[in-house]
């Protein structure tokens, strides 16, 4: 990973982005985003996550947070992907009746055999690009880019009808996710 993609702040609030391994659209089906979802409620509740902007799209998240207690942002967000990577792929398995449930498991297989430090299945992609959001503009630029993301795939037309976004506390209105801080 690039030095310029580090978690050197353990105060600071971050942006990241991780994605499903070959981009896969494992989150095309609402299920597997309710996982993240109650993970992420998990995560303000018990680890101290104190999150400003989320979306969850087909194939990736993006993300912004930081840690509000003793526990450092990098191993927060590594409990986070190593407890949703578990979580998904045992609920796939449970499904894997059909022929994409197979085909997902397949990738996740083949990339947990390339990776040492995997055992069995890879879900998510190594890199988090963790960007350091240190003024408001930058802020405002990322939370903004996570809003425009379902607009620009052409998912609807407004950030504010994308239902597994922060789009909505920005609008002044509740979110699926409770307990938003909104950037003013």
């Amino acid at each position: 990973m690039s030095r310029k993609y580090k978690f050197r702040n353990p105060e600071a609030a971050y942006f990241v982005s991780f994605s499903v391994v070959e981009w896969l659209d494992v989150f095309s089906n609402d299920a597997y985003k309710q996982i993240l979802l109650d993970s992420l409620k998990f995560c303000q509740r018990e680890k101290g996550m104190e999150i400003y902007a989320w979306i969850i799209m087909t194939t990736h998240v993006h993300l912004v947070f930081r840690s509000t207690t003793k526990y450092p942002p990098e191993l927060l967000l590594g409990d986070f992907k190593r407890f949703t990577s578990k979580a998904i792929v045992r609920a796939i398995q449970e499904a894997s009746e059909d022929q994409k449930s197979r085909t997902y498991l397949s990738v996740f297989r083949k990339y947990g055999e390339r990776t040492s430090n995997v055992k069995n299945f890879q879900f998510w992609q190594h890199d988090n690009r963790p960007i350091e959001l240190w003024s408001k503009w930058v802020i405002d630029q990322k939370i903004n880019y996570i809003h425009q993301n379902p607009v620009v795939a052409g998912f609807v037309d407004q950030p504010g009808e994308y239902l597994f976004s922060s789009a909505r506390d920005y609008m002044g209105e509740v979110g699926i996710l409770e307990g938003v801080v909104v950037c003013k």
